[in-house]
């Protein structure tokens, strides 16, 4: 895979003849009607660089706003600055690696070293007020960014950590449009239907309730306006549909009978039963078991009533370990509409438009783009770390190419494309544990 020359689109190469012998233009990187001298990237987890369940120095790195930035200093771009864990604390909040497989299952584990915890309860990161760019916050959603105190320390611990504690109430939309920016990326929203989803569809505190549309409509309208005042120039995202993801599409109805019945059960185990809203049932190939489902140990494990869990209507799967079928139309139906506000607000703006709900809905069941294979599924398919949600390097480099391709295509802009052979996908272990 390392040796693969990857781009996203051709370079553009001009042919032309002079004196009856041929020479080649060369592709020449240019601005196009944009001032790139300072960009600023708002957005929350996927912007910051959040990867393997949590945010740490290597990810935080090739965050796509950061692979943009790089990018954009051939056509005038300036210093792009992150909030970064420093080398002694490079581990950040902490996250998990693949340290084997056993059945052809993967094993894995908390890295607990270098983290970058100032306080243990409530759970403070060691703070980073500098000018920063970069100004992605793991969590952060739509109605939150106009909430105050979501920077307080009761609040979001990634979002205190970026302010002075005189500025604890201020609310992520008064700071991120406070930049002074020339450019702007914007991807926030994906949170206000992840959280509700990731939760199988159980509401269990703000950030796991669903957005009303109109709502998210009034704040994004709010937010792009602010961001475009002075006829400012940027690039704005869809929301990727999130059942496009490992998390939801890993653990199956069929692999999760096999496992069942791989412990030679007195009788074949022919159903896994759910709780729904509408009440207990048997799960269907439609209904999509959530990542964590795998590693709880719950499935077949008797009550005090000797019931076996997710083998009986009696003791069915919880709620929140399944985005059911009804659970899915909701979702699905909200995040089209959060899109199409967000196409309508790009297209009122005269903004660019980088489409990554339709990309990542292309690679799902995967795809093959010059020699590179990239799909949603779970450690091998190169896009989505091993939380199931986040990006792999690779990702971030597919996804920075997404947005400037929307830029090039928008404004006129010839911005050279991330040479997505330079990163990695999931990091595999030295060495895997003997297969049982």
């Amino acid at each position: 895979m390392k040796t693969n020359k990857f781009y996203i689109g051709a370079a553009l190469v001009l042919l032309s003849i002079a004196s009856c012998k041929p020479t080649l233009d060369e592709y020449q990187a240019s601005a196009g009607s944009v001032n790139f001298t300072k960009y600023v990237a708002i957005g929350n987890s996927l912007t910051a660089g959040y990867a393997d369940g949590g945010l740490y120095l290597e990810g935080q790195k090739v965050a796509y706003p950061n692979l943009i930035a790089e990018q954009l200093k051939q056509v005038g771009g300036g210093e792009f600055k992150s909030p970064f864990f420093s080398d002694a604390k490079a581990n950040g909040s902490g996250y998990i690696t693949l340290t084997g497989l056993v059945n052809g299952q993967p094993v894995t584990a908390q890295v607990t070293d270098k983290l970058a915890y100032r306080s243990a309860s409530p759970k403070l990161l060691t703070k980073y007020t500098d000018p920063i760019n970069n100004l992605g916050v793991p969590g952060m959603r739509m109605d939150m960014a106009f909430k105050a105190g979501i920077g307080s320390q009761a609040g979001n611990m990634y979002y205190e950590r970026l302010l002075p504690d005189a500025d604890a109430l201020k609310t992520y939309f008064t700071y991120s449009t406070s930049q002074n920016h020339t450019f702007f990326s914007f991807a926030l929203g994906n949170n206000d239907a992840l959280g509700w989803a990731t939760n199988g569809g159980v509401e269990d505190g703000p950030t796991s309730t669903l957005t009303e549309t109109a709502l998210f409509k009034t704040l994004l309208g709010n937010y792009v306006t602010a961001l475009t005042t002075g006829d400012k120039k940027g690039v704005i995202a869809t929301i990727p549909d999130v059942t496009a993801t490992p998390y939801f599409t890993t653990v199956t109805r069929t692999a999760l009978l096999a496992a069942v019945n791989a412990t030679k059960p007195p009788t074949p185990v022919t159903n896994i039963f759910i709780a729904t809203k509408a009440g207990p049932r048997a799960a269907t190939d439609k209904d999509y078991f959530v990542l964590p489902f795998s590693s709880t140990g719950l499935l077949g494990k008797p009550n005090a009533a000797q019931i076996p869990y997710g083998l009986h209507p009696l003791n069915p799967v919880e709620d929140k370990y399944v985005l059911d079928v009804s659970e899915t139309e909701t979702v699905v139906q909200r995040i089209n509409e959060y899109n199409e506000a967000i196409k309508a607000a790009a297209a009122s703006k005269n903004l660019a438009l980088a489409d990554v709900h339709a990309f990542l809905n292309n690679v799902k069941d995967g795809v093959r783009i010059n020699g590179l294979a990239v799909s949603a599924k779970y450690i091998t398919g190169n896009a989505f770390s091993l939380d199931g949600i986040h990006l792999t390097p690779i990702g971030n480099a597919l996804m920075a190419n997404i947005f400037i391709n929307a830029i090039n295509s928008k404004y006129g802009s010839k911005i050279p494309q991330v040479d997505v052979a330079k990163y990695r996908g999931v990091k595999m272990p030295d060495t895997a544990p003997a297969t049982k």
